[in-house]
């Protein structure tokens, strides 16, 4: 059974008003060509955009999500400066990244994650989770069992896995333009899938890659099987790279 490719795009601290060209332009592109339809276009812009771009350009072609919600399960109160997971979902957002490696470094351990992930998915937020190991990590050969711990210590047993992507982002990948060979991912992704079926009983997880992902790569990348999509940073920022990643994809 042939299944759905995502392409999220997460703009960190990038864009203003004006980068709605950049979403008006693939827009536009996924209205005239004719790519598989089994895809599934998400932007991750600053919660300042989500609104307005997601009022301006609303449509089942692509969908938009948050790098972010509030630990806090409370709809409004008196905490400076958190957005709720209510808040983001009335701005348009339908998704929300929990546990990237960049918020892990500031504030966010597994406790805080579990509990942001539970308060996405009680108010109708699909979680894109982030896993990922860092270079020492690695060397040390402790890469799968740093991601198994992270994956047990942020989520339930009971969770529904239909509300959750699982994208797994080496630390040492981000940003650097090292991408990790097909043969080091078929490991990372077989024994990711075995474990998931082993402990939490679902047979066809969402596994998707992030970590420097281009036009170019993209292609090696698209070869593996286990992988459902891809979490493309500094790539998604500018629609012409974002388009390209989706057509070499798919060629």
């Amino acid at each position: 059974m042939a299944k759905t490719i995502y392409f999220i795009g997460n703009w960190k601290m990038n864009g203003n008003y004006d980068s709605i060209k950049e979403i008006e332009t693939v827009n536009n592109f996924l209205k005239k060509k004719s790519i598989s339809k089994l895809k599934k276009i998400i932007f991750c812009p600053p919660s300042n955009l989500l609104m307005s771009f997601s009022k301006k350009i609303n449509t089942k072609l692509l969908d938009y999500g948050a790098q972010d919600i509030s630990k806090i399960n409370l709809n409004n109160g008196p905490y400076t400066g958190q957005l709720s997971a209510k808040m983001i979902k009335e701005s348009g957002a339908n998704y929300v990244i929990v546990g990237h490696s960049e918020k892990r470094l500031l504030d966010e351990d597994c406790k805080t994650i579990k509990k942001k992930i539970s308060i996405a998915i009680e108010n109708k937020l699909k979680v894109i989770f982030c896993i990922g190991e860092n270079l020492f990590q690695k060397k040390k050969n402790l890469s799968f069992k740093i991601l198994k711990k992270q994956i047990l210590n942020s989520i339930d047993k009971k969770i529904n896995f239909d509300n959750l992507i699982i994208a797994y982002e080496p630390i040492w990948s981000i940003g650097t333009g090292i991408v990790p060979s097909n043969n080091y991912l078929d490991q990372i992704y077989t024994k990711l899938k075995k474990f998931l079926r082993e402990k939490y009983k679902v047979n066809s997880p969402i596994l998707i890659y992030g970590g420097s992902v281009t036009p170019d790569n993209v292609v090696t990348l698209g070869e593996n099987s286990l992988i459902s999509g891809f979490l493309i940073g500094g790539a998604s920022l500018k629609s012409k790279s974002f388009i390209e990643i989706i057509k070499n994809y798919f060629r």
